[in-house]
């Protein structure tokens, strides 16, 4: 069985090292709404979904500083199809004193850990990104 979600954040991981402007991953519901939190937070610059007729396309715009440096300095998986990894509302860690963020799914959809904790939610601890 494929993990996706790791494939996904592995694909944008690699880009992101050799400085690649765009990366084309499949889609799906699930890496839509984890990029539209990337995006939503300043870790990407876009995204766009292309149909194909079959899964679609997804291009992820990859964003980077003054400097021509990575935002993304590090994408971390959580919870992983051997080992799920859930935490409560109160238990959301803060990623890097602030400076990342976590992504959760939870029965509100995916979420940044922030808006998690706003909206009182825990659920399955997916990835953490800085």
């Amino acid at each position: 069985m494929i993990d996706t979600v790791g494939d996904f954040l592995t694909r944008i991981r690699n880009a992101s090292e050799a400085k690649h402007l765009k990366v084309d991953v499949a889609s799906s519901g699930m890496r839509k709404n984890i990029a539209e939190v990337l995006k939503k937070e300043g870790f990407i610059r876009n995204y766009k979904v292309v149909a194909d007729g079959r899964q679609g396309m997804m291009r992820v715009y990859l964003k980077y500083d003054a400097k021509g440096e990575p935002v993304i300095k590090n994408l971390r998986r959580m919870s992983r199809p051997g080992r799920r990894y859930y935490v409560g509302s109160d238990k959301i860690e803060k990623v890097r004193s602030g400076y990342g963020i976590a992504v959760l799914s939870t029965n509100k959809g995916i979420l940044s850990g922030n808006e998690a904790e706003k909206q009182k939610v825990g659920g399955e601890y997916l990835l953490k990104v800085w």
